[in-house]
Parts: structure tokens; sequence; C-alpha cells
């Protein structure tokens, strides 16, 4: 039941960092907590339902049944090490999804063999196509009422446009799921009493098991050289070139190898394991790291140190900070820069992490991911690398915050705690946002959603004992041009003893191309002559960028516009850098009150999965709350309704549902952009 690697000379050949992802609910931490189980690294399965799971050891993840939090584990199989990240499913939680990516040689997607790929399955396997990185499919819940592994399959060739390689056939269907055939191989793998048998194949599946291998055996033919001529020049394609045909499609991310089983029930973990050994990538097998300057730093213990830090967090032994080492060798005691802020800092401590458990080592190579205890300002997306090499790499991307709520003390005595306890929360989850109202002079706290602002609350509570009052949650608006304007002049002097300042622009403002709210801001520059000098031309971009902080309508962030610079003129001793930014600020800001502009509101894509004589009244309802629908289907006695609503109308929206379906209805929201406010 093994598979083995056939160079493993180096120790990075048998390291696998990979990470588990998939839609909430569809069985990641499970998945999770059978491997550690089945490599020994547990002693116990620990189940969601009660709370006994060794990734979601947090509170309010074992209080609410969901991850929150990333957490990192490892587990050892067949020889190799296997670094886990079992990573969050709710939409609320992407950005710590994305963090985890970013670090990741490989991962796992796990898909529910009733509902196939789900929104936030697709959501993150965008972001993993991003990155670039490796990934087999798991189809777990087979023993479900409806489960079918081929409408699952092609829900992934539809919606991940993946070309699927099933290398597994189930034998049983739903509640008599007890096993499967390994089409590669063609043996028969069945659970009995918690133990794998290995057998010949079924003779009633012997027949269905051979065209399904044929099938294999052409898709992968289609899309690997060596397979291909195998494949043309024999009657099959031999156990041995399948499976590293299987390996290299996997690697270079041509094909995805599907396997499936029921993680609840024991039954699929252990081929799973293998597969991961045998087709995701070591560290030696991913492209070098590269920094900003286009220099490569290799998965090498003895080249100088370039790590990257992903995640941070208090604990009540101290502040961790996670990193990812990609080359050379961090030791305990170490000095190490922090390109970020050009500042060095002393490794105090090296851990080993297993979810909320930790042991101490003495260094950290080259594939590691470990925790260090010492930083001080090293924050999330932080290079950390030799002083005497520095280096700088790409930080994981951070999603714009889409919903506030104001947020105070309740007693005078928390009232100097709450800032700092905001700040350590904005440090340790940057998709968090801290900012005061120049209007209200309250405290807002920005984040991805309501549930993530309603456990950020919690936390204060919880983990710094605060009493806080939050506020209704407000969503984000965004003003955009409509109708721009053409030919502004603006003429900036100020003299006011000694240098003065003249800078002279005439702008042209129009709308950009694409969907409303998500063409961001471009600039150009058609000045001819050199009547504006290129370094003036930069600083009047930088002053225009200055003015999309507020907009006219009512001081909202401005977006999708195009604003070109088209003419222009200089002092010889009173025009400056600073000059031509303050004239591209307020000359901005002249023109936008020109423009025809308009307000924009997040919106979101909602699926609501309900039993099928709810599905009218629920259809009413979301077309009551601004919701356009896009599609209905009926799948098993329930119906599957997608709608584009408004962030701010799905706000208490799950109450709703479920008093409208007696509790049977259930949604899933992802990000949509903006639309028009109404």
């Amino acid at each position: 039941m093994r598979a083995h690697l056939s160079n493993q000379s180096n120790p990075l050949a048998v390291v696998r960092n990979l990470g588990i992802l998939a839609h909430v609910d569809a069985g990641k931490t499970t998945v999770t907590e059978r491997m550690l189980y089945l490599a020994g690294a547990t002693y116990k399965r620990g189940e969601v339902h009660d709370g006994t799971t060794v990734t979601d050891f947090d509170s309010q993840e074992r209080d609410r049944g969901i991850t929150i939090f990333a957490a990192a584990v490892s587990c050892a199989w067949d020889g190799h090490r296997v670094n886990l990240i079992d990573t969050p499913g709710h939409v609320d939680f992407s950005d710590e999804v994305e963090r985890s990516l970013r670090v990741l040689d490989g991962a796992i997607a796990v898909f529910d063999a009733v509902a196939g790929v789900e929104p936030q399955s697709e959501s993150v396997w965008r972001r993993a196509d991003r990155y670039g990185v490796p990934r087999i499919a798991f189809v777990n819940k087979l023993d479900r009422a409806g489960a079918d592994l081929d409408a699952a399959v092609e829900s992934i060739r539809r919606r991940l446009h993946k070309a699927p390689l099933v290398v597994q056939l189930p034998i049983g269907q739903e509640d008599r799921f007890a096993g499967v055939v390994d089409l590669v191989r063609m043996r028969a793998l069945v659970w009995e009493g918690g133990a794998c048998q290995e057998g010949p194949v079924p003779e009633d599946l012997l027949a269905e098991a051979r065209r399904r291998r044929r099938l294999l055996e052409e898709s992968v033919a289609e899309l690997h050289a060596d397979a291909l001529e195998e494949f043309c020049a024999l009657p099959s394609i031999s156990d041995r070139t399948l499976a590293a045909a299987l390996r290299d499609l996997t690697r270079g991310g041509e094909g995805l190898v599907v396997l499936c089983g029921s993680a609840y029930r024991d039954r699929g973990i252990e081929p799973l394991l293998d597969a991961v050994v045998a087709y995701l990538p070591s560290p030696l097998d991913v492209p070098a790291v590269r920094g900003g300057d286009g220099a490569e730093r290799a998965a090498d213990p003895r080249a100088p140190l370039a790590a990257l830090a992903f995640k941070v967090s208090s604990t009540a032994t101290g502040r961790l900070t996670y990193v990812r080492v990609y080359s050379g060798t961090m030791r305990k005691g170490d000095t190490v820069l922090d390109t970020g802020t050009g500042r060095t800092e002393r490794v105090s401590r090296i851990l080993r992490v297993q979810a909320d458990r930790h042991t101490e080592v003495e260094q950290a190579v080259a594939g590691d991911i470990v925790a260090v205890v010492g930083l001080k300002s090293a924050r999330t997306g932080s290079t950390l690398c030799a002083p005497e090499a520095p280096l700088v790499l790409e930080p994981p991307s951070a999603a714009e915050p889409v919903v506030s709520v104001a947020i105070e003390a309740r007693r005078s005595i928390d009232a100097g705690r709450l800032a700092p306890a905001l700040a350590r929360l904005a440090e340790e989850d940057p998709s968090l946002a801290v900012r005061t109202d120049a209007e209200t002079g309250q405290t807002l706290l920005s984040g991805m959603g309501e549930l993530h602002l309603e456990i950020a609350a919690e936390k204060l509570r919880r983990d710094h004992g605060l009493a806080v009052a939050v506020g209704r949650p407000q969503v984000a608006l965004r003003e955009t041009v409509v109708r721009g304007v053409s030919g502004l002049l603006y003429r900036h002097v100020k003299q006011d003893g000694g240098a003065g300042q003249f800078a002279h622009v005439v702008l042209d403002v129009a709308p950009l191309d694409g969907e409303p709210g998500g063409g961001g801001f471009e600039f150009g520059s058609t000045v001819v002559g050199g009547r504006v000098p290129r370094e003036y031309v930069r600083a009047v971009e930088a002053g225009c960028r200055d003015a999309l902080a507020g907009g006219p309508l009512g001081g909202h962030p401005v977006t999708g516009l195009r604003v070109t610079l088209t003419d222009g003129a200089t002092h010889p001793k009173d025009s400056s850098d600073l000059a031509f930014r303050t004239a591209g600020r307020l000359a901005l800001r002249e023109a936008l009150r020109a423009c025809a502009m308009e307000l924009l509101e997040p919106v979101v894509e909602v699926t609501v999965t309900v039993p099928g004589d709810t599905a009218g009244g629920v259809l009413g309802d979301l077309a009551a709350r601004h919701g356009r629908i896009s599609g209905s289907a009926a799948r098993g006695g329930t119906v599957v309704i997608t709608a584009v609503v408004p962030l701010a109308e799905v706000f208490g929206y799950a109450t709703r549902l479920r008093s409208r379906t007696q509790g049977r209805g259930t949604f899933t929201t992802r990000p949509a952009g903006y639309a028009p406010a109404r």
C-alpha cells in the first residue's frame, strides 16, 4: 500500500508541505484528523462535532464547529514527513487561506460527493491557481445519501476547467460504500473493522474497472508524451509509466488526480496519503524562490537563509511568527534581517508546530515550516534572510475589508486597553483594519464579513478580557465616475516667502472599462515636448492617487477611473515634486466634483440550498432583498438557488432563512465585486 520515490538521497525529497482546501463542511478537518491518526501522530480519532480535533483547538472553533484559523500539523508516512495546514472553508476567512497558499508546495482539494464543487471551493481553487500550487482531489462523503462520484467529477470538469484523472472506482454506494478499486494497480481496497484489506477486484466490478482504467489511460495519453508513446505501441500503459505520468501531470498542473472515500468512516485515507507522497512535489520539485530583484534561492540548506513570515499569533507563551524556510538554515540564536523594516532580530527559539502544541528544535532547514519566538517587528509577509545576503520575497496579497462595525469599551477601565488589543488583532489578521471615523470619532473595525467581525469581537472578550459594545455592520461603499471631464486646467501657485511652489496641469478624467468598482485606477500622460518633465509626471500620478481616498459624494474611496495628463507648465525655480503632487491631488478633486459620479456597494453571490417545498418563499425573499436570481437547479429533493445580493441585505439572513425553511435551509456567500447602490 506504499508509494515510494525513486530518489531519496536528499532529505528534502521526503518532505511534503501541503494544505487541505475546501468549502465549509466538505470535511477538511476530518480528513486531516484521519491522516494524523493513521500516520500515528495521534492516538485517538478527533471529531468535529465533539470538539476533540487537533487542528480546531481554539475555543471558538470548537463552539461553532468550523475552522477559523489555519493550523499547522505534521506526521510521518512511509518514510516521508508530511507538513499539513488545515485551512478555513468559510468565505470570511479567505485571507487565512491566501496566506497559507503562499507557502505551500501542494494541496489536497476536498469536495463533497453530494454537492460537488461549491462556491468557496471554486474561490479557493482560483487562489491556488494564482500561486501555481499543484493539487490532487479527494471526493469525500461517499457514504452519504445522494453521493455520486461521477457527478462530482463532472462539476470539477465544468466549473474548474480542469482535466480530472479519476484513479479510483467506488465499491458500493451511499450507506453500502465499503471501499475502492485502485485503477492504477487494479486492486480492491476494502475497509472492515477500521483496517484496510487489499485483494483482487470483485468480479461484478471487473468489467467496469477495466473500462475506467482504459478511459484513464486515454486521458493521460492525451496529456503526457511518454504515456502516449507507450499507449500507441502497447496494448496498455504499464502501472509504472501511468504512475510517473500522473506525477508529472500533477506537478505541472495539466491534470488533476481524483481519489474518493469517506473520511468520517475511515475509508480512503491510506491511499490518499500514498497519493500525497507519490504525486505532490517536494521542496526540490518546485521552482527556486525568486526575490524582487530577480535573484533566485534554491531549496538548499547550505545556501544563504531566505524565509517568509506568513502568520503571526499571540499565545500565553509569547509572540509566535510562523515562517516557511525556502533556503538556508535558521538556527536558534541566529540574527536575521527583516528586509521590510531593515532591522535585524534575534531568533530566540524555533518550534516544530503541532496545532497548539510545540516542540523546540535547534534549527530549521530549507523546506521546513516552523514557528519562531523572539521576533518583535516581523509582520505577515516579512522576508527574513541572512544579513549579508538580503532578499525580498513577494508577500501574500491581502484582501480589502468590506464590512465595518463601530466598537467601543463598555467600561471606562477598559477604554485604554481597547486600542492596543485591536492593534494586536490587526497584526495577527491583516484582513482586519482599525481606523477612527473623522466625523464621529468612533473606532471602526473592518473585516471580510459579519462572522469575521463577530469572531474578532469575541476574541476581545475572551482573550483580552474586554467588555465591548459592537454597532450594526456597515458596508464599505465606493464612488466611481459615470461621465468624465476633459481639459480640466489647474494652476497651483503658492508664494509665502523663500522658494515658492508652481505647477500647472491639465487633466482628462474618464470611466475605466470593466465591472463597476473592479477597475481600480489607471494613469497616463500624453504630454509632449517636455512641457512636464518625467519626474513631475510621477509626482502628478502620486497626487492623483492621494485624491482617490475620498470622493465628492460622501468621502468614500474612488475607483474605476482613468486619468490622463494632457498638458502642463513649469517654473524654472518654483516647480518641484511637492508642487506637482499637490497640483495633481487638488486638480483631481476638482475634476471629480465636475464629473457625474455614482455610489457603489459590495455585492455577494449567495448560494441557497432549501427543500423543494420552500423554494418559492425563499425566491420571493431574495427578490425583496434586491437580489438578482442567476440560477436555480433541483438536486435530490432540494433546490439550489444562486443569486447576486447586496452585501448589506445579507446581514441577519441566516435567521430569516431558518424561519422560512423550518431550519432546513443553508446558504453560503462569496464576494462578487461592486454594483450601483440602490
